[in-house]
């Protein structure tokens, strides 16, 4: 009879994969090992999205676009709502920029379980990657319209229009923290919501269509009357968006007690939704 192998029987493994035992077991680290796997993702779905379609990446542009040019038609023709002396285009589309990558953010999130079932049923990796990496997959798309956004700019200040870019646009990667913090949080919570009670899955664009109307994308917070401003600047979105607006256009409620409030909500909101989403993903197969 030959010896037993032995060959293993020293190894020291580099990775134990154990359950989580407790509420505040986040292990975040996990995440930072996988970080190649976000990329991998992020990839995926750059290349994925728009691969069949015949204008494949010009819908990055066009959504956008198209998006600016029916809210001047609807609320700055039609409707005259004002726009701080803004020109009404520059005024709309820098509203629909910052705006979209946060719904894009909260809405894709959400369907984080839903989803990827199969592919979380088949191998392990950290759950918290899948969402992480749509914020990076998303701000690839962010970037692409910013500079849409910063060709109109410099083409309304070149037409002397009333436009005056401050040195505050520095804080634009704090607000694209903001903006990410924020649609991570809120999706993974409603993502975990949604193994049990599926019918959250519907109500998420609409709820993300009235969430905007609740924000100054259309009109300025000057223009609301005052008994209901401090329901506006409730908003935790509310003064990113004036902060973008103040720091590119000139013009904007903006101030650092404001984005406080908002930096402190999306803590708040973001460890929330990331130790109900460790939770409920230790189970969530069995309900999905």
């Amino acid at each position: 009879m030959s010896p037993p192998n032995t060959q293993f029987d020293h190894q020291e493994w580099s990775l134990i994969i154990r359950p989580k035992r407790a509420w505040w077991d986040l292990r975040l680290g996990q995440v930072w090992r996988y970080r190649d796997l976000i990329l991998l993702f992020v990839r995926r779905d750059f290349v994925s999205y728009y691969k069949q379609t015949i204008l494949g990446p010009l819908w990055f542009l066009i959504q956008p676009l198209l998006t600016t040019l029916t809210f001047t038609v609807i609320f700055g023709n039609i409707a005259a709502l004002p726009t701080d002396g803004l020109p009404q285009f520059l005024f709309y589309l820098s509203g629909t920029v910052i705006w979209s990558y946060f719904a894009s953010c909260l809405t894709k999130t959400s369907e984080t379980f839903i989803a990827n079932a199969n592919i979380f049923g088949k191998v392990y990796f950290p759950r918290l990657v899948m969402p992480i990496s749509i914020l990076f997959s998303n701000l690839i798309t962010f970037a692409i319209q910013f500079g849409l956004f910063l060709g109109f700019l410099f083409y309304f200040i070149v037409m002397g229009s009333a436009v005056r870019v401050t040195w505050w646009v520095i804080l634009l990667p704090l607000l694209l923290i903001l903006m990410a913090g924020l649609g991570l949080g809120f999706g993974i919570i409603i993502s975990s919501l949604t193994t049990k009670y599926r019918d959250l899955r519907f109500l998420v664009t609409f709820g993300v269509q009235l969430w905007m109307y609740a924000t100054p994308i259309i009109y300025p917070v000057s223009s609301i009357p005052q008994r209901f401003q401090r329901l506006i600047l409730l908003n935790p979105i509310t003064p990113i968006v004036e902060a973008f607006r103040f720091a590119f256009l000139g013009t904007g409620a903006f101030s650092w007690g404001m984005l406080g409030y908002s930096f402190g909500f999306m803590l708040v909101v973001v460890l929330v939704g990331i130790v109900i989403f460790n939770r409920v993903e230790t189970t969530f197969m069995d309900t999905v």
